[in-house]
């Protein structure tokens, strides 16, 4: 009974054993990744394979997860460097870099420190290409500067297995004598458009008053066409009256405009005295007498 009882204490520890080598085995075989991680295998320190998200299941005591790499978005510090345009001004340029590891296996194994490569990139590729413009156009084309550095940056770090997201130019900022000289330029600017402005007003108010001045003699001249053909179908119409009544109608028609005349001077204002030649009378008397003619006729 003894040996048997040994016997069989032997077959429990190996069945013991056993369960706890599947156990460990299961353990070490099966691997969960959580979305936002990829998971770097190595099988005798040579890459073996990248699990991505859910179960994944490897070779128990052969192959081992070497790096757990988050594939989530990071934000690099945000970095200051100083750089010189082409007409030899030196700013200040404030960056902003994010980026996602997309290929864990070439990241791991190509570069040692992500974040200090790619600020070392940005600020060379800020430096070069800020030295090819001139200042206003730094200020001026800020997204064309922009997308000129994203393109550069991704040209360098697709070896990485790297896909920069996002690269911000935050600030430009220039020193004090810089400073200085822009805003003497800026009011120098603002002073001539006034002066333009103020010109340009002068000019047209003298445009104004010119074509106010035409417009009036066209009108005065519209006026004195209409009165020349007033008077021209007056003066027709007396020498149809002569033609057709012969002198007596030009005798009337100046007897009429003797009586206007009197008629007006008549009209003046305040107490007056009016000494009326005698030939005025007559002026009257044959006036009524050609009219009494006519009538008579």
């Amino acid at each position: 009974m003894t040996q048997f009882e040994d016997l069989l204490g032997g077959v429990n520890v190996v069945i013991l054993l056993i369960a706890a080598f599947l156990i460990i085995s299961i353990f070490l075989g099966v691997r969960i990744v959580p979305q936002s991680e990829k998971h770097v295998v190595e099988r005798f320190g040579r890459l073996r394979s990248v699990l991505g998200p859910g179960i994944n299941f490897i070779v128990p005591f052969l192959d081992v997860v070497r790096h757990r790499i988050s594939v989530l978005e990071r934000q690099l510090p945000n970095t200051r460097q100083d750089a010189i345009t082409a007409d030899n001004v030196l700013v200040q340029v404030e960056t902003s870099v994010f980026y996602r590891i997309m290929e864990p296996e070439r990241t791991v194994y190509r570069i040692r420190d992500v974040d200090a490569a790619i600020s070392t990139t940005v600020a060379g590729i800020v430096r070069s290409e800020i030295g090819t413009m001139e200042l206003d156009e730094v200020q001026s084309n800020r997204a064309r500067l922009i997308a000129r550095i994203r393109e550069s940056i991704e040209q360098v770090v697709e070896d990485w297995g790297i896909e920069v997201t996002r690269a911000e130019l935050l600030d430009v900022n220039l020193d004090a004598a810089t400073r200085a000289a822009m805003l003497q330029q800026l009011n120098a600017e603002r002073a001539r458009r006034a002066t333009v402005t103020e010109a340009e007003g002068r000019r047209r108010a003298v445009e104004l008053d010119a074509d106010g001045q035409l417009y009036a003699a066209e009108q005065e001249a519209k006026a004195r066409r209409i009165q020349a053909d007033a008077e021209a179908y007056a003066t027709a119409v007396i020498a149809a009256a002569i033609r057709d009544n012969g002198l007596e109608a030009a005798q009337y028609q100046v007897a009429l405009k003797q009586v206007e005349a009197l008629t007006k001077v008549g009209q003046g204002e305040g107490k007056q005295t009016i000494l009326v030649p005698a030939q005025a009378l007559d002026a009257f008397g044959d006036a009524f007498r050609m009219l009494r003619g006519n009538r008579g006729e």
